[in-house]
């Protein structure tokens, strides 16, 4: 379809430099650059060095992608970034970007939000999402239930965790046992070879008082180091592959879990699950199994697309377009705690975010 918009996305919230091109729902180019190595060796993201990767790699990465697709910049209807939420000296150089290029090119530009990007990345594997959409993202940096009546103008967090995200955890628990970073990939490997009945670690927030939909992994963490300390003290070997199976087990469990159970209680027979997490083969796998049985449909976009990247951005961007909703501004801000119920940010001016200011 040639009235399909051809759209370029720029990803900067953490510490991958993600440029994407996509038309419609097909899916051009999707360049990263990284810069987790650089970040290695601290054992987190250091946002200073993450900003300065994402300024040098920035202008060689929509290159590979414009080359990528076989496209010219003057080709492209709209630019599209991510405004919010995220590390906000990292987002300042891909907002920084998207303004240049919209702006050289006379294109308009959408500021985007992350969350909602993870949920749009999936129409470029599976087409249009359903409406509404149930979305479960996990992230080094969310845990949330959301459910999305339309991608570009209304989504609605269900539930979200009140303390560590479930990435974060992995990072926690792989440092703990000595694994490196980040966690997520290494704790997914090695748990393949251990037994997840071997230790029955917690299940937070899941009693019948609980939240229903919120998640808590901050106990879990705590537990497993405890446990693991407690074994090193009398002197054992860590069983380190049991106890990442046994971890990961816990943290899918509860994940799925609650997924499901909003599903049923919104009367919503599909689940997407879509975040770096959401990579893991635990999860997926779980997650498979348990809407099997539940009668619920789901949709997981490839493990390249469940980690940051600039296609999802440029999803979200060319929905916008399809579906005639207004530009940013010019002057649009790079928001740090950009709410999910904002799937873009519209025209400034009008724009007014009454629970935050701009000045974190």
């Amino acid at each position: 379809m040639a009235d399909e918009p051809l759209v370029l996305g720029i990803e900067t919230s953490c510490d991958e430099t993600g440029v994407g091109i996509v038309r419609g729902h097909t899916l051009l180019a999707d360049a990263v650059a990284s810069s987790v190595d650089d970040h290695a060796r601290y054992g987190g993201v250091v946002p200073e060095i993450a900003s300065r990767a994402h300024l040098e790699a920035m202008v060689p990465t929509i290159e590979r992608a414009l080359t990528q697709a076989g496209v010219a910049a003057r080709d492209l209807d709209a630019v599209a970034v991510t405004a919010g939420p995220g590390l906000a000296g990292a987002l300042l150089v891909g907002v920084s970007a998207a303004k240049a290029y919209a702006y050289a090119l006379g294109k308009p530009l959408y500021g985007v939000n992350h969350l909602a990007s993870h949920i749009c990345v999936d129409q470029l594997e599976h087409g249009p999402l359903p409406e509404p959409t149930m979305a479960l993202l996990v992230s080094g940096g969310h845990s949330s239930l959301l459910l999305a009546p339309d991608i570009t103008t209304d989504v609605r967090p269900l539930g979200a965790t009140i303390d560590d995200a479930a990435g974060e955890a992995f990072d926690k628990v792989a440092r703990v046992l000595g694994l490196g970073f980040p966690g997520g990939p290494v704790i997914d490997r090695l748990a393949r070879e251990g037994d997840p009945r071997a230790v029955r670690f917690p299940r937070g927030l899941t009693g019948p008082r609980d939240a229903p939909f919120d998640f808590s992994f901050s106990g879990l963490k705590t537990a497993v180091a405890r446990w693991v300390e407690n074994r090193r003290a009398a002197g054992e070997e860590v069983p380190v592959a049991d106890v990442a199976a046994s971890f990961q087990e816990a943290v899918t469990d509860v994940l799925t879990r609650k997924a499901i159970r909003a599903c049923r209680s919104e009367g919503v027979d599909h689940l997407m699950i879509g975040g770096g997490v959401a990579a893991n083969s635990r999860l997926r796998a779980m997650a498979e199994e348990r809407c099997a049985d539940a009668g619920i449909t789901l949709r997981v976009p490839r493990p390249g697309l469940c980690t940051d990247n600039g296609a999802m951005v440029a999803a979200l961007g060319a929905e916008m377009v399809a579906r005639g909703r207004t530009p940013s501004a010019l002057d649009l801000p790079a928001d740090s705690s950009l709410p999910v119920t904002e799937p873009h940010v519209p025209a400034a001016h009008d724009h007014h975010h009454p629970h935050h200011g701009h000045g974190h």
